[in-house]
């Protein structure tokens, strides 16, 4: 039966289209969604590209990829705009997905109400600890990890989501390959070492933070350069840098106080 399973094919790779457009598509498609809702038929790209947060020369080079051009003076319709990119990314049809590590993150993945709207079902939880397994989460019993080839081949998953601690993945990850798995989502923070024919995107949330320390940390560099140490201030003509004036106090002022 797991013969029959529906295959993953990075957009990328199947239709030439570069990756780095790829990561984009859903970011367009989440933001065209936001657009029908709000009861657009068209949009410009200029205003899509706003609601992406890109420039639009990136856009409508990204769309090109998809032979989609839009309509001068007009824009791109969005509802045909949804389906090019939904089908691009292959949500076409409904995505079975299996999640192993039902701790903190795993609890709150498992619950996550945007999988579904997106086009993916969560089929089964999987965990190794015995006190874990038989929990019901979101409406699923916990399976143990040794029942994962069983139940990826009767729910034809191609896709496998790890949210176990960093020492664990690489034996999950061995596992999930195994058992036919050829899409990895990786919230542990480590690197997997995975054969040919496998794609895994990772997710590590303290990296994430690290980044934005890096950007707070030069926000507070430029502010004390701007400010000036030591009661001194930079000459913004010649770089230099000039003692600031010491105020001039009159000690009859004081005296008179």
């Amino acid at each position: 039966m797991s013969g029959d399973r529906p295959r993953i094919r990075a957009a990328g790779r199947a239709r030439g289209v570069p990756e780095a457009t790829v990561a984009r598509l859903p970011v367009y498609l989440r933001a065209l969604h936001a657009l029908a809702d709000a009861g657009h038929n068209t949009v410009s790209s200029e205003e899509l590209a706003v609601a992406a947060g890109v420039n639009s020369a990136k856009l409508r080079k990204d769309l090109s990829h998809l032979g989609s051009y839009g309509t001068r003076g007009v824009g791109y319709e969005v509802a045909l705009l949804v389906d090019q990119i939904s089908r691009a990314l292959g949500l076409t049809q409904r995505w079975a997905v299996v999640l192993v590590g039902v701790g903190n993150l795993g609890h709150a993945l498992a619950g996550y109400a945007g999988f579904a709207s997106r086009g993916f079902r969560i089929a089964a939880l999987f965990d190794a600890d015995t006190e874990r397994v038989g929990e019901c989460i979101a409406g699923l019993d916990v399976r143990h990890i040794d029942d994962l080839d069983r139940v990826v081949a009767e729910e034809q998953v191609s896709i496998g989501v790890i949210s176990t601690p960093a020492d664990a993945a690489q034996e999950v990850a061995d596992r999930l390959v195994e058992a036919g798995v050829t899409s990895i989502l990786n919230f542990a923070p480590c690197v997997l070492q995975v054969p040919d024919g496998v794609d895994v995107r990772k997710v590590d949330l303290a990296l994430e933070l690290q980044i934005l320390s890096f950007h707070e940390q030069r926000k507070a560099d430029d502010a004390g350069s701007a400010s000036g140490v030591n009661g001194s201030m930079k000459s913004a003509a010649a770089g230099t840098v000039t003692p600031l004036p010491t105020p001039r106090v009159d000690a009859r002022e004081v005296v008179g106080r």
